[in-house]
């Protein structure tokens, strides 16, 4: 896994934080805490960055590339899944035609609630 502690060495964003979580059932798994991390096809945030969700504030804490085939059962719960073939199965469901490619990188963005 790459790290990317400091958003200096990250090439530029491709997308608006505003983008990062979107879809309806996506929203509520991050307001319940089941969904703490969002793999997208470009960068969409930097480290420190916030997204606002329904009022609520999540900070993203780290940003890295990860190859698909890298992506375990643990980070599969992170983005608010049972089980990793659960998280694949959702993935070609929303992309038609998608194949999973092990070697496919994608950029991981990892948040947590801001505590007021």
């Amino acid at each position: 896994m790459l790290n990317h502690a400091e958003h200096d060495a990250l090439p530029p964003k491709t997308c608006s934080i505003e983008r990062l979580v979107t879809l309806p059932a996506d929203v509520e798994k991050v307001l319940a805490g089941r969904k703490t991390a969002a793999r997208r096809n470009g960068r969409y945030a930097d480290v420190g960055e916030i997204m606002t969700l329904k009022g609520r504030d999540f900070v993203v804490e780290q940003v890295y590339s990860q190859a698909l085939g890298d992506l375990s059962e643990e980070q599969a719960v992170q983005e608010g899944y049972a089980s990793l073939d659960e998280y694949k199965q959702s993935i070609l469901s929303f992309h038609p035609g998608m194949r999973w490619v092990p070697t496919m990188r994608v950029w991981v963005h990892e948040f947590n609630p801001i505590q007021k």
